[in-house]
Protein backbone atom coordinates (compact mmCIF):
# COMPACT_ATOMS: atom_id res chain seq x y z
CA UNK A 1 0.00 0.00 0.00
CA UNK A 2 1.28 3.40 -1.26
CA UNK A 3 1.72 6.35 1.75
CA UNK A 4 -0.89 8.29 2.65
CA UNK A 5 -1.93 11.46 0.35
CA UNK A 6 -1.46 13.66 3.68
CA UNK A 7 -1.42 13.62 7.33
CA UNK A 8 -5.05 15.22 7.28
CA UNK A 9 -8.03 12.81 8.39
CA UNK A 10 -10.65 12.92 6.13
CA UNK A 11 -13.79 11.99 6.58
CA UNK A 12 -16.02 9.36 4.70
CA UNK A 13 -18.13 12.31 2.80
CA UNK A 14 -14.66 14.43 2.39
CA UNK A 15 -12.87 11.29 0.85
CA UNK A 16 -15.86 10.68 -1.55
CA UNK A 17 -16.07 14.49 -2.40
CA UNK A 18 -12.43 14.24 -3.60
CA UNK A 19 -12.63 10.63 -5.45
CA UNK A 20 -15.92 11.28 -7.55
CA UNK A 21 -13.78 14.59 -8.88
CA UNK A 22 -10.39 12.72 -9.10
CA UNK A 23 -9.17 11.16 -12.31
CA UNK A 24 -6.88 8.67 -10.14
CA UNK A 25 -8.37 6.23 -7.98
CA UNK A 26 -7.48 6.37 -4.37
CA UNK A 27 -8.47 4.01 -1.21
CA UNK A 28 -10.01 4.83 2.03
CA UNK A 29 -8.78 3.55 5.45
CA UNK A 30 -9.82 5.44 8.74
CA UNK A 31 -9.22 8.62 7.31
CA UNK A 32 -6.46 8.29 5.25
CA UNK A 33 -6.06 8.55 1.60
CA UNK A 34 -3.74 5.97 -0.36
CA UNK A 35 -3.26 6.55 -4.28
CA UNK A 36 -3.78 3.50 -6.49
CA UNK A 37 -0.21 2.08 -8.22
CA UNK A 38 -0.52 1.79 -11.87
CA UNK A 39 -0.61 -2.03 -12.63
CA UNK A 40 2.00 -4.41 -14.46
CA UNK A 41 1.28 -6.42 -17.60
CA UNK A 42 0.87 -9.56 -15.73
CA UNK A 43 -1.65 -7.72 -13.66
CA UNK A 44 -3.76 -6.60 -16.75
CA UNK A 45 -3.51 -9.73 -18.12
CA UNK A 46 -4.40 -11.63 -15.30
CA UNK A 47 -7.72 -9.32 -14.67
CA UNK A 48 -8.87 -9.63 -18.06
CA UNK A 49 -9.03 -13.13 -18.60
CA UNK A 50 -11.04 -13.49 -14.76
CA UNK A 51 -13.27 -11.06 -16.14
CA UNK A 52 -14.06 -12.80 -19.82
CA UNK A 53 -14.36 -16.59 -17.83
CA UNK A 54 -16.40 -15.06 -15.06
CA UNK A 55 -18.78 -12.92 -17.32
CA UNK A 56 -18.76 -16.20 -20.13
CA UNK A 57 -19.94 -18.49 -16.63
CA UNK A 58 -22.40 -15.88 -15.10
CA UNK A 59 -24.29 -15.46 -18.96
CA UNK A 60 -28.31 -15.50 -18.23
CA UNK A 61 -27.35 -15.45 -14.39
CA UNK A 62 -28.60 -12.91 -11.40
CA UNK A 63 -24.69 -12.10 -11.20
CA UNK A 64 -22.78 -9.94 -13.07
CA UNK A 65 -18.45 -8.89 -12.51
CA UNK A 66 -16.99 -5.47 -12.31
CA UNK A 67 -13.68 -4.97 -12.55
CA UNK A 68 -11.17 -1.89 -11.18
CA UNK A 69 -13.45 1.26 -11.02
CA UNK A 70 -16.20 -0.36 -8.52
CA UNK A 71 -15.32 0.63 -4.91
CA UNK A 72 -16.43 -1.29 -2.51
CA UNK A 73 -17.45 -0.29 1.33
CA UNK A 74 -16.13 -2.04 4.27
CA UNK A 75 -17.04 -1.10 7.71
CA UNK A 76 -19.32 0.40 9.79
CA UNK A 77 -21.79 2.58 8.42
CA UNK A 78 -21.15 6.43 9.10
CA UNK A 79 -23.63 7.86 11.30
CA UNK A 80 -22.82 11.26 11.03
CA UNK A 81 -20.78 13.17 8.31
CA UNK A 82 -18.14 13.26 10.75
CA UNK A 83 -17.23 9.75 10.39
CA UNK A 84 -13.72 8.64 9.27
CA UNK A 85 -13.57 5.01 9.97
CA UNK A 86 -13.58 2.29 7.47
CA UNK A 87 -12.22 0.83 4.43
CA UNK A 88 -13.23 2.09 1.01
CA UNK A 89 -11.25 0.06 -1.49
CA UNK A 90 -11.32 -0.73 -5.14
CA UNK A 91 -10.82 -4.78 -5.60
CA UNK A 92 -9.21 -6.39 -9.14
CA UNK A 93 -12.51 -8.19 -9.51
CA UNK A 94 -16.37 -8.13 -8.05
CA UNK A 95 -18.72 -10.47 -9.14
CA UNK A 96 -22.52 -9.38 -7.17
CA UNK A 97 -25.73 -10.77 -7.56
CA UNK A 98 -29.33 -10.34 -7.42
CA UNK A 99 -30.24 -6.37 -6.30
CA UNK A 100 -26.97 -4.14 -5.87
CA UNK A 101 -26.99 -2.50 -2.72
CA UNK A 102 -25.21 0.89 -2.70
CA UNK A 103 -23.80 3.49 -0.70
CA UNK A 104 -26.11 6.54 -1.52
CA UNK A 105 -27.12 8.10 -4.30
CA UNK A 106 -24.34 8.56 -6.10
CA UNK A 107 -24.55 4.57 -6.98
CA UNK A 108 -21.09 4.04 -6.99
CA UNK A 109 -20.48 2.39 -3.85
CA UNK A 110 -21.17 -1.07 -3.68
CA UNK A 111 -22.10 -2.57 -0.21
CA UNK A 112 -23.05 -6.35 -1.08
CA UNK A 113 -20.34 -8.07 -3.22
CA UNK A 114 -20.21 -11.94 -3.76
CA UNK A 115 -16.96 -12.98 -4.91
CA UNK A 116 -13.94 -10.43 -4.57
CA UNK A 117 -10.78 -11.42 -6.47
CA UNK A 118 -7.34 -9.48 -5.94
CA UNK A 119 -4.08 -10.02 -7.90
CA UNK A 120 -1.28 -9.83 -5.42
CA UNK A 121 1.58 -7.50 -5.72
CA UNK A 122 4.56 -6.46 -4.24
CA UNK A 123 2.87 -3.42 -2.93
CA UNK A 124 -0.44 -4.59 -2.12
CA UNK A 125 -0.03 -8.14 -0.92
CA UNK A 126 0.40 -7.51 2.91
CA UNK A 127 -2.38 -5.55 2.91
CA UNK A 128 -4.55 -8.27 0.74
CA UNK A 129 -3.71 -10.50 3.01
CA UNK A 130 -3.61 -8.61 6.31
CA UNK A 131 -5.88 -5.34 7.46
CA UNK A 132 -8.12 -5.71 4.45
CA UNK A 133 -8.94 -9.42 4.34
CA UNK A 134 -9.69 -9.03 8.27
CA UNK A 135 -12.19 -6.03 7.50
CA UNK A 136 -13.85 -7.97 4.61
CA UNK A 137 -14.66 -10.80 7.41
CA UNK A 138 -15.87 -8.70 9.57
CA UNK A 139 -17.63 -6.43 7.53
CA UNK A 140 -19.39 -7.74 4.05
CA UNK A 141 -21.54 -10.85 5.67
CA UNK A 142 -22.63 -11.25 2.13
CA UNK A 143 -19.50 -11.86 0.93
CA UNK A 144 -18.93 -15.99 0.16
CA UNK A 145 -15.59 -16.03 -1.41
CA UNK A 146 -12.76 -14.09 -1.46
CA UNK A 147 -9.45 -15.50 -4.13
CA UNK A 148 -5.77 -14.33 -4.17
CA UNK A 149 -4.34 -14.93 -7.35
CA UNK A 150 -0.33 -14.51 -7.56
CA UNK A 151 1.08 -12.87 -10.50
CA UNK A 152 4.52 -14.09 -10.17
CA UNK A 153 3.70 -17.89 -10.66
CA UNK A 154 0.80 -19.72 -10.80
CA UNK A 155 -1.05 -20.10 -7.63
CA UNK A 156 -4.66 -18.84 -6.96
CA UNK A 157 -5.71 -18.86 -2.90
CA UNK A 158 -9.49 -19.66 -2.31
CA UNK A 159 -10.97 -18.68 1.45
CA UNK A 160 -14.51 -20.14 0.74
CA UNK A 161 -17.20 -19.06 3.57
CA UNK A 162 -18.67 -21.87 5.58
CA UNK A 163 -22.35 -22.30 7.01
CA UNK A 164 -20.90 -21.59 10.66
CA UNK A 165 -19.35 -18.65 8.90
CA UNK A 166 -15.87 -19.81 9.18
CA UNK A 167 -13.62 -19.88 6.47
CA UNK A 168 -12.17 -23.02 4.36
CA UNK A 169 -8.82 -22.22 2.61
CA UNK A 170 -7.79 -24.07 -0.03
CA UNK A 171 -5.30 -23.21 -3.37
CA UNK A 172 -4.43 -24.60 -6.85
CA UNK A 173 -1.52 -24.57 -8.74
CA UNK A 174 -1.77 -27.05 -11.07
CA UNK A 175 -2.24 -25.91 -14.65
CA UNK A 176 -4.66 -28.20 -15.13
CA UNK A 177 -7.15 -28.08 -11.68
CA UNK A 178 -9.88 -25.62 -11.32
CA UNK A 179 -11.41 -23.20 -8.75
CA UNK A 180 -14.95 -24.15 -8.08
CA UNK A 181 -17.06 -21.47 -7.06
CA UNK A 182 -20.40 -22.99 -6.11
CA UNK A 183 -21.87 -19.74 -4.42
CA UNK A 184 -22.17 -18.26 -7.94
CA UNK A 185 -21.83 -21.63 -10.27
CA UNK A 186 -18.21 -21.05 -11.51
CA UNK A 187 -15.36 -23.00 -12.30
CA UNK A 188 -12.08 -21.42 -13.48
CA UNK A 189 -9.33 -23.12 -14.77
CA UNK A 190 -6.26 -22.07 -13.87
CA UNK A 191 -4.69 -22.27 -17.61
CA UNK A 192 -7.43 -20.08 -18.67
CA UNK A 193 -6.68 -17.36 -15.46
CA UNK A 194 -3.11 -17.44 -16.97
CA UNK A 195 -3.73 -17.19 -20.16
CA UNK A 196 -0.92 -15.62 -22.35
CA UNK A 197 0.77 -14.71 -19.12
CA UNK A 198 4.62 -14.99 -19.01
CA UNK A 199 6.22 -16.08 -15.50
CA UNK A 200 9.67 -14.33 -14.84
CA UNK A 201 12.52 -16.46 -15.14
CA UNK A 202 13.37 -18.72 -11.89
CA UNK A 203 16.79 -17.54 -10.66
CA UNK A 204 19.55 -20.45 -11.92
CA UNK A 205 20.92 -22.54 -9.32
CA UNK A 206 24.32 -21.16 -8.23
CA UNK A 207 26.76 -23.93 -9.54
CA UNK A 208 28.63 -26.20 -6.94
CA UNK A 209 31.73 -24.74 -6.34
CA UNK A 210 34.87 -27.30 -7.26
Amino acid sequence: MSLPRSEHIYTVEEYLALERQSEERHEFLDGQIYAMAGESEAHADISVNLVRELSANLRDTSCRVWTKDTKVRCGPTPTSRHKSKGLYSYPDVVVVCGERQYYDQNRDVLLNPKVIIEILSQSTEAFDRGEKWMRYQTWLPILTDYLLVSQSKPLVEHFERQSDSGWRYSFISDPYSAITLPSIGCSLRLSDIYDRVVFPAEPAEMADEP
